[in-house]
């Protein structure tokens, strides 16, 4: 085909002239593109200029930064990288986020509490401490060791310290509530026998509540250790002979009322090298023992020995234990009510309007109780409520007062 003006772009191929058009390659991109750059940045400066916003227009807000002391330091292990998705891997990393929320856990003073226990992560409930700050003396303190046959022994001090005011809680008073408030002071016992119950018990209860654990559980050390941290006060429940019972019923090297001296203290010992860290001694059954003078003799003559206190669950109305323990100057302290009797709701909480009650009526009151989860449920609902009803939650050492030594003494 002829080339003419209709099949022949504009601009394109040679004219009539013999004059030949640049072809695209011939334009100079390389300064238009320059141009354009310099204008779409001269229109930056010019924005800039004009409204004061260094950032361009991009999304900013402004606050006030306060400088705060931090209160505790908390050293965070190195998280280790990611790593591909396969079984082993993921293990893995599962295990090294556990240790790290468990040690920040630990150096925190903050309590992580998961649905159905387990270990960090996958906190559903931070709980933090209902005083910051409020840590009960590490256990054992070595002014407060005595080598025993069977482990270590609690007792006083050179310095005159004992066991039952250097692991005890501190009495905090809530701001709202006056000095003369009534008290209420809740002991729960059966604890290591059941890991899990315990931990639970640990958990839910507010720290002011002392905990009693038996001498027969595994791993004591680390379940006593866990609720002293949380800061629960503890006592060691001794068992001891009931009516009902046959000599070994209650366990192994239960105190009975017909053995000698020797060797109801050979027992005792046993059972207090058990784990470190506790205020005293409570009974774990001991119906019968507990209604034998020379039986407990022995017993509150070793507590007053070695700084320990004495609680009576107050199951027995023949029990000796509070009467023998003055003899011996040991401080001690009775159950005012028991309340769990009944595993019943209704009755549960009937027993903790008692204790409310008398708590109101006599200035002070002790509940004494089992660690079966209703039961722990009931008391934890029943305390929550309690400051405000105007009664303070104390530690049991809070209600035990040294006595005045009685006649008995000259029996011993």
């Amino acid at each position: 085909m002829a080339r003419d003006d209709l099949n022949t772009p504009l601009g394109f191929g040679p004219d009539n002239a013999g004059f030949v058009t640049p072809s695209v390659r011939d334009i100079p991109w390389g300064g238009l593109a320059l141009g354009g750059i310099g204008a779409v940045a001269g229109s930056l400066v010019a924005f800039v200029v004009i409204t004061d916003d260094g950032r361009g227009g991009q999304p900013q807000a402004i606050v006030a930064i306060e400088r705060v002391a931090p209160q505790r330091r908390i050293s965070v292990p190195e998280i280790p990288p990611a790593q591909p998705r396969n079984e082993d891997s993921t293990a893995s990393i599962g295990q090294s986020q556990r240790a790290l929320g468990g040690q920040i856990e630990t150096e925190s003073g903050v309590k992580v509490v998961r649905r159905g226990g387990g270990e960090a992560p996958g906190a559903l409930i931070i709980r933090i401490p209902d005083e910051l700050g409020i840590r009960l003396t590490a256990a054992p303190d070595k002014r407060l060791v005595a080598k025993g046959p069977y482990g270590p022994l609690p007792k006083i001090g050179a310095d005159g310290s004992r066991p039952s005011e250097i692991y005890a809680r501190p009495v905090i008073m809530p701001a709202k509530l006056s000095a003369s408030a009534p008290r209420i002071a809740i002991v729960v016992g059966g604890m290591g026998l059941s890991q899990a119950a315990t931990a639970s018990a640990v958990d839910q209860l507010p720290a002011a509540v002392t905990l009693a654990f038996a001498p027969y559980g595994a791993n004591l050390e680390k379940q006593v250790a866990d609720a002293r941290t949380s800061g629960h006060e503890i006592l060691l429940q001794v068992p001891m002979e009931g009516f009902d019972e046959t000599k070994d019923a209650g366990g192994p090297r239960v105190l009975t009322s017909g053995a000698t001296p020797d060797k109801t203290l050979d027992a005792l010992h046993w059972h207090m090298s058990r784990f470190p860290g506790y205020v005293g001694l409570m009974n774990f059954l001991g119906g019968r023992f507990t209604t034998s003078q020379a039986a407990l003799s022995p017993v509150m003559r070793d507590a007053a020995d070695r700084g320990l206190v004495y609680f009576d669950d107050g199951s027995s109305p023949q029990s000796l234990a509070t009467t023998v323990a003055a003899a011996s100057g040991v401080p001690a302290a009775r159950a005012d009510v028991v309340i769990d009797l009944s595993q019943r709701v209704e009755a549960i909480e009937a027993a903790l309007q008692r204790l409310e009650a008398v708590a109101r009526q006599k200035g002070s009151a002790i509940g004494v109780a089992s660690g079966l989860p209703q039961t722990v449920d009931r008391i934890a609902r029943f305390t929550q409520g309690v400051e405000a009803r105007g009664i303070a939650l104390v530690p049991l050492t809070a209600l035990i007062t040294s006595p005045a030594r009685t006649s008995l003494r000259d029996t011993r």
